[in-house]
């Protein structure tokens, strides 16, 4: 376990390199001049010319990226162009709204998709079965931020049980912060229900046509010790792999929700960056999600491991 853990890790190295490289090479190949935004609209060249020696923009790629890729490994993720204020503490002010609904989120949809899968491979073929599916289907298609603003619509204006915007801390109180993060949890987790049900339900059918369930059922076992004692154990590794992939897709649902119920988390802050042109904020932001995208396949990796010890060898 030692050995293919250490390999895993190794081989994680390389990608986070290509990964960071990627993201400074095609920011600097990008339309604009970071310089000449943060000079202002009034400077001259003289002044632009200044500033792109001051920010080391006058040095070949491969020497800005050295130093770039030195700071980062010291934890400096650079100065915001646009508030001056380092990267570092920009992302961590930031980080625990988007932590928070992430993990509600995630929670959430593989509390609720997981059973209905279940279900739904145990009752093959029959209604419950088909709308099980239907939902699924449905919830996968529609867009994020229309389940938002029907929500909204339903629950915050017309029922009046939810507020329709904002995030309240943990640390101010626990009843706030969940009353506020309902409807986002919602408006996130309904597209991993959808996706997460469906890859459990074919993969408990799979195993429940295996000759080892058959002889469980002989023996007198309950329809629930069949489906949640053997089955579902045995289909785990790809439901494992779909919920690793639902988490990495996080990333992308979280900008979406946080800009709908306007919740200053991360999704907020790389809309932010992205509509002002902040380069440097942008690197950082990509750079994060990146190799929280690398981190999360190597916990895919060690998780399969466990669940099958034979993929070590």
């Amino acid at each position: 376990m030692a050995s293919y853990l250490l390999r895993r890790v190794l081989a994680s190295i390389p990608v986070l390199g290509v990964v960071a490289f990627l993201v400074f090479g095609l920011l600097r190949l990008a339309p604009g001049d970071p310089a000449m935004i943060l000079a202002g609209d009034g400077a001259t060249a003289e002044q632009i010319d200044a500033m792109r020696r001051s920010m080391g923009l006058d040095k070949s790629i491969i020497e800005q990226f050295v130093i770039w890729l030195l700071k980062v490994l010291r934890g400096d993720l650079g100065v915001s162009l646009i508030s001056g204020q380092p990267m570092a503490s920009m992302i961590a002010d930031r980080l625990g709204p988007s932590l928070a609904l992430c993990i509600c989120a995630i929670t959430f949809a593989v509390c609720i998709a997981i059973p209905l899968g279940v279900v739904a491979a145990w009752r093959q073929g029959k209604t419950l079965d088909r709308l099980i599916m239907s939902g699924s289907v449905l919830g996968f298609s529609v867009p994020v931020f229309i389940i938002g603003y029907v929500l909204i619509l339903i629950f915050a204006r017309g029922l009046g049980l939810f507020p329709v915007q904002g995030y309240q801390p943990l640390a101010d109180g626990f009843s706030g912060f969940a009353h506020r993060l309902v409807l986002p949890t919602l408006t996130m987790s309904v597209p991993y229900i959808a996706l997460i049900s469906r890859i459990t339900r074919t993969s408990v059918i799979e195993v429940l046509g295996e000759d080892y369930i058959r002889t469980a059922r002989s023996k007198g076992l309950s329809d629930r010790e069949v489906l949640f004692e053997h089955a579902l154990g045995n289909a785990a590794v790809p439901i494992a792999t779909v919920v690793g992939v639902s988490i990495a897709m996080l990333i992308t649902g979280v900008v979406v929700t946080e800009s709908v119920f306007n919740i200053p988390g991360m999704g907020r802050l790389v809309l932010e960056a992205v509509l002002s042109r902040d380069f440097t904020a942008i690197q950082a932001l990509i750079l994060l999600f990146s190799a929280i995208y690398v981190v999360i396949n190597l916990a895919i990796d060690i998780l399969y491991s466990i669940l099958d010890p034979r993929i070590r060898y």
